[in-house]
């Protein structure tokens, strides 16, 4: 069985993004028995998106999946945990101006979604367009962990902190696929 990345260093990029994120949803699905499905489906829906993205990230690794599907598929998996966790559902926070901030740039990250992975030409992508969305996903990510660090620890906080950094990564992973695909035509800028 033939993979599509043969350089060390997208095989390490692949790997890692795959190591982390297998490891952060089983933390999650263990948080989820552990905590009771009462309390924590929303966190199950929001990990069989990210479960979907991580098949797709095998099948396009391992060449059964063309670009065109995996970018259309895994945008719309990414784009619903944006629309659920961060706009629709997004988790109250003490500090007012750090909500408004992190809502804006949610929406920011749904909207860079659907303009750089719903295009017909989504092979035009330049890396900076590209690397945005992994920037913006972290600060998103980062502001959450501070209020999450800054408030009074329970048992619900390390599942927290891990479930803020699953996109994140998914994201960088994404970006790694993208950018190191054979003939693509994608700009240096």
């Amino acid at each position: 069985m033939g993979t599509r990345f043969k350089k060390k260093s997208q095989l390490i990029d692949i790997g890692i993004t795959a190591v982390a994120a297998v490891l952060s949803v089983g933390i999650m699905i263990y948080g989820i028995s552990h905590l009771g499905l009462r309390d924590t489906w929303p966190e199950l829906v929001l990990n069989l998106c990210y479960i979907a993205c991580l098949v797709m990230m095998g099948l396009y690794f391992f060449k059964r999946l063309d670009s065109q599907r995996f970018n259309y598929w895994s945008s719309v998996c990414i784009g619903i945990t944006v629309l659920l966790r961060d706009i629709l559902f997004a988790p109250p926070l003490e500090n007012y101006p750090i909500h408004l901030i992190c809502l804006t740039l949610s929406v920011l990250l749904l909207l860079m979604l659907t303009f750089f992975y719903a295009r017909k030409d989504w092979k035009s992508y330049t890396k900076r367009n590209l690397w945005m969305l992994f920037i913006i996903d972290m600060f998103i990510a980062g502001l959450y962990h501070y209020v999450i660090v800054y408030n009074p620890v329970n048992e619900y906080t390390t599942y927290l902190l891990t479930e803020i950094w699953i996109r994140p990564t998914l994201i960088y992973g994404l970006v790694a696929c993208f950018m190191s695909e054979d003939g693509t035509e994608m700009g240096e800028a």
